[in-house]
């Protein structure tokens, strides 16, 4: 079964390690599930009607206080993989396990930015 891409988006928002971000970084996050501009506002519109995410003056504030736990739910797999994010080709890929399904593959620098560990 295909995951949901509003159900990622959401847990994605709800665990991201920042107190705020702009739009703009929060649908670069987005982008890494789908790059349709419908379901990253109907993901966007979908965490704040379940209190995930608060959005103001161009301003989005997750909720949660949740994270990403890189020890249990980040995990590495060796082949060959293109970044979701970035594009580069990778050799290791890191992918989140989100209770709503697998995300990734990421690059080393930008899982870290995809989860709010690295502000750009």
């Amino acid at each position: 079964m295909a995951e949901d891409p509003i159900e990622l988006g959401c847990e994605l928002l709800e665990k991201l390690e920042v107190q705020e971000l702009s739009v703009a970084e929060a649908v670069d996050r987005i982008e890494t599930i789908t790059a349709d501009p419908h379901l990253t506002r109907e993901i966007l519109d979908t965490a704040e009607t379940r209190g995930i995410i608060e959005r103001e003056d161009g301003l989005v504030r997750p909720r949660g206080g949740a994270f990403v736990r890189f020890e249990s739910e980040v995990v590495t797999k060796e082949g060959e993989f293109t970044c979701r994010r970035c594009g580069a080709g990778l050799s290791t890929g890191h992918f989140i396990r989100l209770e709503a399904g697998e995300l990734g593959p990421f690059g080393s620098s930008c899982i870290r930015k995809v989860t709010g560990r690295d502000r750009e």
